[in-house]
């Protein structure tokens, strides 16, 4: 049908442009945020664009929820302000009749967004949290960065060199605080170098003093060398055998259902059903006198998105706490949202207004009476 056609030509335009917006928004954002956590040492420096793009695939699912609802929001809001919604109606078709081309259009992001939820998501989250975890494995040698201080891996050292000479293998102006055993040992020396042996690495101080005190203590030692040498060597941290829930894969959620991996599954069943009820939300929200400023029914839509959001993130920490099971809860919220939607599209199908529907419920109201 030339009619459907046409709506669906400018859905996809206007989901194009939708999504490269949200996603440019969304990439500066994470952008932003990913280089103030390497600039803690949260990540290495050199895996930011990574990080980034593995974080923006994570949030993938919520854009494209988004940039179909704005799209189908836009459209139709268009086609009521021009009017061309009164020649839809006068035809005798009526909003649900929309909901074919509509779906229609939307099957493929709905796809998209179940591919993603279920099988991308927790491939991307895991990524992360191995880059994660690799960078905070490296060795003492490796944390140490010209001009900053940085601790080891263990937390016992703190490293300071104030310039480096040649991969770090030498610097100079080299700074030690080490707490272990009790002491409290702080080394100084002009320059040090990295030198291996049949025992190990060590780091070679040359020119420097040593102040070693105990803790509780105010008796202190001080000595001076001419070379000093601490053995550098970075024990392996060991392997965590917490896996972040958020990176497991779904099939393995279904296996084992506890209260964390029903709160993750939620989650990710979640962005699919509420995508899906976005559509019938959309075409609800969208309808408006043409003499009227759309903004009520924008702000009224962005309140939705968001607070349905809001919930999804809500109802995953009381599942996971087991305030709620993980039927009662997605059958309490995307049912609600279902039936809300279904409602307020036959009010506005039905041209159904409040004192209406007050009227209609009277003489029931007198029937059961009598």
């Amino acid at each position: 049908m030339l009619f459907h056609s046409s709506i669906r030509q400018e859905l996809a335009r206007s989901f194009g442009a939708t999504l490269v917006v949200l996603a440019t928004v969304v990439m500066t954002m994470t952008l932003i945020r990913t280089l103030g956590q390497a600039s803690r040492g949260t990540f290495n420096p050199s895996d930011v664009m990574l990080i980034m793009g593995y974080t923006v695939l994570a949030y993938m699912p919520t854009i494209l929820t988004m940039s179909l609802f704005i799209s189908i929001f836009g459209t139709l809001s268009r086609m009521y302000r021009d009017s061309e919604m009164v020649i839809w109606f006068s035809s005798g078709k009526g909003l649900t009749a929309l909901l074919r081309p509509l779906f229609r259009f939307a099957w493929l992001v709905l796809v998209v967004v179940m591919a993603l939820a279920l099988l991308v998501l927790p491939w991307s989250n895991q990524r992360i949290e191995h880059m994660k975890q690799q960078y905070e494995k490296r060795g003492d040698i490796e944390r140490v960065e010209p001009g900053q201080f940085q601790e080891s891996g263990g937390g016992k050292r703190v490293f300071f060199v104030e310039k480096d000479a040649s991969g770090k293998q030498s610097g100079s102006n080299v700074f030690i605080a080490t707490t272990e055993n009790g002491k409290e040992t702080i080394t100084s020396a002009r320059s040090g170098r990295i030198q291996r042996t049949e025992q190990g690495r060590f780091l070679l101080l040359s020119n420097g003093q040593r102040l070693e005190n105990s803790i509780g203590k105010t008796e202190m030692k001080l000595s001076e060398f001419e070379e000093y040498g601490i053995k550098v060597d970075s024990e392996a941290l060991p392997s965590a055998d917490f896996v972040q829930v958020n990176t497991r894969p779904t099939m393995e959620l279904l296996k084992n259902k506890t209260l964390p991996n029903l709160a993750e599954l939620s989650w990710r069943i979640g962005l699919i059903l509420a995508a899906m009820n976005f559509v019938i939300i959309g075409i609800g929200v969208s309808s408006a006198n043409p003499r009227v400023s759309r903004s009520t029914n924008m702000m009224v839509s962005l309140f939705a998105f968001v607070l349905y959001n809001n919930l999804l993130n809500l109802g995953q920490n009381w599942i996971a706490s087991g305030q709620f099971t993980f039927g009662a809860f997605m059958l309490a919220l995307h049912g609600t949202v279902l039936l809300l939607g279904v409602f307020w599209l036959a009010k506005v199908h039905n041209n159904w207004t409040w004192s209406s529907l007050s009227n209609l419920r009277r003489p029931a109201l007198r029937k059961s009476l009598l």
